[in-house]
């Protein structure tokens, strides 16, 4: 049976739709754009987004088995509600979500909470479902690029917790594993949640130390208080969102973002390999 992908053409949609092919799967994609997607010949493209109830209607005939990524937006958990609403109507049953590591506690983080929302929903409708929890992306440190390399200043504020950041390829590469373990089963499987870590936990001091060794230069981390943050994140994204990304980097500070015991061998365990370290992506972004 045909896998769909939403969130295809994200840092971690892409890898899945790659991780998919490479293990003989059936792919089919819903996107906004199909001009743009690029994806491989053998993969069905369907135009349309999760608010548009006809697209999704036509993303969802012959599929078996769903993986759910909702993007940070505004409608995030209207777009959950109506997909598995819509899929329970389509008959699938087959579900990974893309939710995020400690959703029930982070509960003022907004798209913690809508996460936590959608994986409640996932329980209460029955579906056979793995929820995937990702800590923070490394991919996401792209963003900063600039910021440490022109200014000297590790700008996120992480705190002295600790984050074990995790690699997007990490990730889709999980996922993909669980899509075709619950495609190829012969009847519904249990529910599981799987904390996807980084190799690493690491603080702001010991991500500023590791962009001083990259570059051969000092970095020096730009502290804790989130206001700075925010103000540089309204420059390019929603005033809404900005204000979000400093609750969450708020929550990293009080919290940091700490594997559970046995959470980095079971990944490591399910991957086969060694997992993706910031060091490297760090080394990757200054060559780049």
């Amino acid at each position: 049976m045909t896998i769909l992908v939403t969130g295809a053409t994200g840092h971690v949609g892409r890898h899945v739709v790659d991780q998919l092919i490479n293990r003989d799967a059936d792919v089919r994609v819903l996107t906004r754009d199909p001009g743009k997607a690029d994806f491989p010949s053998g993969v069905d493209v369907v135009q349309g987004d999760l608010l548009d109830i006809d697209s999704v209607r036509a993303a969802f005939a012959g599929i078996r088995t769903l993986f759910l990524l909702n993007a940070v937006s505004g409608d995030e958990f209207t777009q959950a509600i109506i997909t598995l609403n819509l899929a329970r109507e389509a008959g699938i049953e087959r579900v990974v979500y893309l939710s995020v590591f400690e959703a029930d506690e982070a509960v003022n983080v907004p798209h913690f909470a809508v996460k936590y929302g959608a994986e409640r929903m996932l329980e209460a409708m029955g579906f056979s479902t793995t929820i995937l929890r990702p800590t923070y992306f490394i991919d996401n440190e792209a963003m900063v690029k600039d910021v440490i390399v022109q200014h000297g200043i590790y700008p996120m504020p992480i705190g002295s917790k600790g984050l074990a950041m995790v690699d997007a390829r990490d990730i889709a590469e999980v996922a993909a594993i669980e899509l075709i373990r619950r495609d190829a089963a012969a009847g519904k499987l249990p529910i599981e949640t799987i904390n996807i870590v980084g190799p690493d936990t690491l603080t702001g001091e010991d991500i500023a130390a590791i962009w001083s060794d990259v570059l051969g230069r000092s970095i020096a981390y730009g502290g804790d208080d989130p206001s700075g943050f925010e103000q540089n994140m309204a420059r390019f994204m929603p005033r809404w969102m900005a204000y979000e990304m400093r609750l969450m980097a708020e929550r990293y500070v009080s919290h940091g973002m700490i594997p559970k015991p046995g959470d980095r061998s079971r990944v490591t365990a399910l991957l086969g390999r060694p997992l993706h370290s910031y060091r490297d992506a760090a080394q990757t972004l200054a060559a780049a």
